[in-house]
């Protein structure tokens, strides 16, 4: 895992900040796991929960045009996932970040500390009605 910010942890997973244009949140799975297949299904349906409620922030403080979700794992062999929001009028759109650059672009977004904090709420909301989502 890189040395991003972390915004959130748990007994299995961290959650850190991309730095970039847009705002961009990496879910990692703690395990060592390379696909989502392996994991057990309970962790699976977490996961999906976890990344639904950072896509509906997103979409709620933001307003972007578009939530990105993406799995790869060609760099970092191991279960993570990649949320970001995305704006037509961002530098890359409809490019993915790491493709071409479209055009320079200058976003006026609120503030990403705010919206961190609201992903850490709703997260740990979350965690009161699951043990292995719960906050250390």
């Amino acid at each position: 895992m890189s040395e991003s910010p972390v915004v959130w942890e748990s007994r299995d997973f961290v959650l850190k900040v991309n730095e970039a244009e847009i705002p961009w949140l990496i879910l990692y799975h703690k395990s060592q796991y390379r696909e989502m297949s392996q994991l057990p299904e309970g962790t699976r349906l977490e996961i999906y929960t976890i990344i639904d409620s950072i896509e509906r922030e997103m979409l709620e403080y933001y307003k972007a045009d578009k939530i990105n979700i993406a799995s790869f794992g060609n760099y970092l062999p191991r279960v993570h996932w990649h949320i970001m929001a995305r704006f037509v009028n961002d530098s890359y759109f409809p490019e993915p970040l790491w493709g071409k650059r479209q055009r320079e672009a200058s976003l006026n977004l609120p503030d990403i500390g705010v919206f961190l904090e609201r992903v850490k709420a709703r997260i740990e909301t979350l965690s009161l009605q699951s043990e292995s989502l719960s906050y250390r």
